[in-house]
This record gives C-alpha cells, structure tokens and sequence, in this order.
C-alpha cells in the first residue's frame, strides 16, 4: 500500500484584522455611519492641536471632499482591507504624521505623532460611531459595544498608540474623555464646521446632505453643542431619527455596503476553498 501524499492545504482567506463575524463589520457597512463621522469631526475639530494640523499641512482648503475621501479610506481600509493593506496604510499615516509639527492658535507647539493627538481622535471616532449606529441604525448591546472598542484598538495601534494605552470597552471611553483638558472653538474649527454644514456641491444634493449633518448635530454631546453655539430642539429628533432610519434600509437596498465592505466580500469569494 502506497501511502497517499497530502494535498497542499487550500489558502486560508484573507479576512482581514476582523472579518465577516465581527462588529465592526457590522457597523462599518451601515450608512449611519456617515453621521457618525460627521459628528467625529466636528468633535475633534475642538481639539485646537489636531485642527492647526489638518489646517496648516493638509489640502483641507484646496481639496476639502478629497480630504474626507482619505480619512474615511484609512478606516475603511482598516475595517474591510487585507491586514497588508491596513499595515502598509498605517505605516504611510505614520510617516506623514511624523513631518506634521507647529503652533496652533494659541501659540502651543503639536506635533501630529504626538499619542495624546492621537489617542483624542481615535477615542472621538470610536465612540461617535457607535453612537451613530445606536440612535439611527439598530440596538447594539452593551457587550457588542465594548467588543466593537477593543476590535477598533487596531486601528489607533496603526497610527502609532502603545496598545495598553488603548481604550478596550465604553467604560474606558468614558474614563478617558472625562481626563481631557484644552478643548476651545478656534477659527480653524469655525472653518471646518462651515465645510460641513455647506460643503461644495451641486445645489440639487444640498438637500439630501442636509440630513447626516443634521443627524451629526442632532448627536453632538452638549459641551460641543455649546462651545459651538448651535442649539438643538429635542423635539427635531424622533422625526430625524426616523428620516436617517428610512434612507439607511433604502441604501442597503439599492447598495448593499460600502465599495470597501463589497471589495472584502469579493476578495473572500475569490479564495480557493479545500
């Protein structure tokens, strides 16, 4: 008897740092999500270091869409890409953060690298989209959510935070935003506010822009409510919840996730199965 030669094992697909079965998948394919990052920006933007970086050294001005066209890549890369993607992305982001230094407007030097810059918009960003998916997708549990925290550590490891730094559950998040000092509204935090309230674009799609911005406003915690002067009538909410809610199921039905969660779902399909 011959004995038989083993079969070269198929390739394990590529799943990424979370893949199908995480939360972060769940959320990231969700158009709520775009308030979310709405609300994100308007919150870092308070951050007068952070905002005197993406002023003075990104095209923010120039290419305001392609700006956003890239923040929002780096975490769709993360979330949905191959773990070479999202390394090779976080090693670029790192490079450039690592040219990124000067004053913000009261005269404090910063530096892009800095981990405590780094930490606040990792921190704001996470915690926005979970609060986006809550209010205008779908329940998440407690569990969900802090699983969702610790599965997004990556994403601040790429960008140079100490892992052990790193919030792991809401609770963390919470501790951490009631440490933070130095927050003010500066002129280039006007700026981008006014970008995001009246972006460039043809008048016909104001309308339906208007919507997330409002969801993103509707969202923000009332310290940023009040440093930014834009008061929001609790009575506007439940029929704006229910207009994000109808246009998020409507997405989903005419494009089913993100280019980059189809772009996962297809790289997956792809890989050779024993």
């Amino acid at each position: 008897m011959h004995e038989s030669t083993p079969s070269p094992s198929a390739p394990e697909p590529d799943v990424g740092y979370f893949g199908p079965d995480s939360v972060a998948w769940r959320l990231h394919r969700d158009p709520a999500l775009l308030v979310g990052g709405l609300r994100a920006l308007l919150i870092q933007a308070l951050e007068p270091r952070a905002m005197a970086g993406v002023a003075q050294f990104s095209q923010f001005r120039e290419d305001p869409w392609g700006r956003l066209e890239r923040t929002s890549a780096f975490v769709s890369t993360v979330v949905f890409g191959s773990r070479a993607e999202a390394d090779a992305l976080g090693a670029r982001v790192r490079k450039i953060h690592g040219s990124v230094r000067g004053f913000d407007a009261f005269g404090r030097h910063y530096t892009a690298d800095d981990p405590e810059l780094l930490m606040w918009i990792h921190a704001v960003e996470v915690h926005s989209f979970v609060d986006a998916y809550r209010r205008f997708s779908a329940p998440l549990s407690n569990a969900d959510a802090d699983r969702y925290v610790d599965e997004m550590a990556i994403s601040g490891e790429l960008v140079g935070i100490e892992p052990e730094a790193l919030p792991r559950s809401m609770s963390d998040l919470r501790e951490y935003f009631a440490t933070v000092r130095g927050l003010a509204v500066t002129p280039e935090a006007i700026e981008g506010l006014k970008f995001i309230v009246a972006p460039p674009m043809p008048l016909a799609l104001r309308p339906l822009w208007t919507v997330p911005v409002l969801g993103a406003f509707a969202t923000l915690p009332r310290f940023a409510r009040e440093m930014y002067n834009v008061p929001w009538p609790a009575v506007a909410t439940p029929p704006l919840r229910a207009s994000l809610w109808a246009l998020g199921r409507i997405a989903n039905r005419i494009l089913p996730g993100p280019p980059a969660y189809r772009d996962a779902i297809a790289r997956l399909s792809a890989t050779p199965t024993a």
